[in-house]
């Protein structure tokens, strides 16, 4: 019996329509993008809107970049981070978003090694397994290298 999938950071990402997409808010003013959500004010020191924070609307980001930066996680992060145990390495990737120009980190897809990894190398976002418990997989987006 497969198990339930739960996003293991609520409302930060979704994947119902069969893509993962980050959420996030957007200026309506200035158009300024903020990942996670922004439910206060435009912080765009620029922006000429009001400040009572009416601006911002929900906002789905775009789901290709080009790797910033990448780095292996070869050590068990502390609590409160929860990973598999046992604790199996990884890579991150920082990448930045092709339509937002904004830089977004998140794991790299299993079974690639920073070895497999190029600044400038075009990813999608997925979604993938961070942990999984007695209940469910709990679930977070990762980058996934594509052919551009």
């Amino acid at each position: 019996m497969q198990k339930e999938q739960r996003p293991a950071v609520a409302d930060w990402f979704t994947a119902e329509d069969g893509e993962a997409r980050l959420k996030g808010t957007r200026c309506t003013s200035c158009g300024t993008p903020y990942f996670p959500k922004n439910t206060l004010a435009c912080r765009n020191p620029y922006c000429e809107g009001p400040k009572d924070g009416s601006e911002l609307v929900d906002y789905l980001f775009s789901t290709r970049g080009r790797i910033w930066s990448y780095a292996d996680a070869r050590y068990k992060p502390p609590a409160p981070y929860v990973s598999a145990d046992p604790f199996v390495p990884y890579v991150v990737a920082a990448v930045e978003l092709e339509v937002e120009k904004m830089v977004i980190l998140g794991q790299v897809v299993r079974g690639l090694t920073v070895d497999d990894l190029a600044v400038g190398m075009p990813v999608e976002l997925t979604v993938g397994v961070l942990y999984e418990d007695d209940e469910a997989e709990h679930t977070v987006w990762m980058w996934r290298p594509v052919n551009d």
